[in-house]
Formats: structure tokens, C-alpha cells, sequence
């Protein structure tokens, strides 16, 4: 059960586009959950969910993120809420998740988990939220994933050792993102759950071979 599988945490993964690289100088200007679930003895993509965000007001927006995201706040199609509201509403999501599971709590899985979770945390301080799902400290990266997995960093490049599609141009949408890390992150410990148990059964066996085969004494 998954909720045996990582200490009765509930994976999320997470990706946020944010207005520069400093949480606590920077707005979060996209974010996006992708719930985890666990069927038929594997781990597989459950729901998305992603908002727009408007900047907060005071902080600075970094000219080079929005051009390297290509992201138009003006535009007419984006539809974007508060910070605040856009975390309430995914945190109420995950913790209905979290219950499903019977998990005392989630932990964010990211793809340079740290650099989301820190951006988070940052918005929860900001916008006085006070219980955030996730656990404080505790987080699961794909990176360190990846390399051993691949030997690999870059999460297009571990797509491509792992045959997962990786499209370029969709990228560092946080949808997107998220997907794609979701993916990893599933197919990384189903590999490693199958060759344990793989293992573990052949040592059974092993053992019961050996133990059919002593003399009796």
C-alpha cells in the first residue's frame, strides 16, 4: 500500500514558475499538484490540478524569467487568482488525498524538490497560512533519483534514459512539469519495488531449497 511505502507520507509532486529564483523576493506565478495513486501494485499518475497566480503585491518580477518562461501575464486567455486562494484550494486537495490513503501527511516530490518547497513555504509565511500539508523539512528529489537511476541530472535527459516522452516545447509549463517528473518518480520506484521483490522472493526460495535438501538430524 502506498502508504507503506514512504512512512505513511502521501508523494505530491509539485512545480511552481515563479518571477525569479529568490523566495522570498520573487512571486509564484504558476503552480501545479500531481497527485500520486497506487493501483494493481503500481505506482501511477492520479489527478492534476494547476493554477495561475497573480504576483504578489510588492514583490520584484525578474524580466529574463518571464522571457525564458514566455509567459504573458496580460494575457487574455490566463486566468489567474491569488496566491493565497490558489493555495488554499490545492492544500485542500491534497489533504482530501492524504485522508483517502490513510497518510499522516504529505511530502512534496519535486524535481530540485528543495527550490518549490522553499517557495512554498515562503508564500504559507506571507499569506499567513498556517498548516500546509506538506512535511517541513522532508522531501523527495528526482534528481538525486535520476543520477542513481540513469546517472543523469537533467530531468529531459532522465526522461530519455527511462523512455518518457519529453517535449521541449511544452516544458517549464508547471502542467507540464509536473507530469513529467510524476512520471520519473513512477517509474523509478516501481523499477526499484519490482527488482526487491524480485530478490526477496528469490532468496525464499533459495532458503526453502536448502532447507528441503538437509539431512534431518
Amino acid at each position: 500500500m502506498l502508504k507503506d511505502r514512504f512512512r505513511k507520507f502521501l508523494p505530491v509532486v509539485v512545480d511552481l514558475e515563479t518571477g525569479g529564483f529568490d523566495c522570498e523576493k520573487n512571486p509564484i506565478l504558476e503552480i501545479a499538484i500531481q497527485l500520486i495513486d497506487f493501483s494493481d501494485d503500481q505506482y501511477v499518475l492520479g489527478e492534476s490540478y494547476r493554477h495561475h497566480i497573480d504576483p504578489f503585491e510588492g514583490l520584484e518580477l525578474n524580466q529574463e524569467s518571464l522571457d525564458f518562461l514566455k509567459l504573458d501575464l496580460n494575457h487574455p486567455l490566463r486566468v489567474s487568482v491569488d496566491e493565497k486562494t490558489a493555495l488554499n484550494d490545492l492544500f485542500k486537495i491534497i489533504n482530501k488525498h492524504k485522508t483517502f490513503y490513510d497518510c499522516s501527511r504529505a511530502i512534496l516530490v519535486g524535481h530540485n524538490a528543495f527550490f518549490d518547497h522553499s517557495f512554498i513555504l515562503e508564500a504559507c509565511k506571507r499569506n499567513n497560512i498556517k498548516k500546509s500539508p506538506f512535511h517541513p523539512f522532508s522531501l523527495i528529489d528526482t534528481v538525486s533519483l535520476g543520477v542513481l537511476a540513469t546517472q543523469q541530472t537533467v530531468l529531459a535527459r532522465i526522461c530519455k534514459e527511462l523512455e518518457i516522452d519529453y517535449d521541449n516545447d511544452e516544458a517549464h509549463s508547471a502542467a507540464y512539469d509536473a507530469k513529467v517528473t510524476a512520471e520519473v518518480f513512477c517509474s523509478i520506484i516501481n523499477t526499484f519495488d519490482a527488482v526487491q521483490n524480485s530478490s526477496v522472493s528469490s532468496e525464499s526460495m533459495l532458503t526453502r531449497k536448502i532447507s528441503l535438501e538437509l539431512p534431518s538430524i
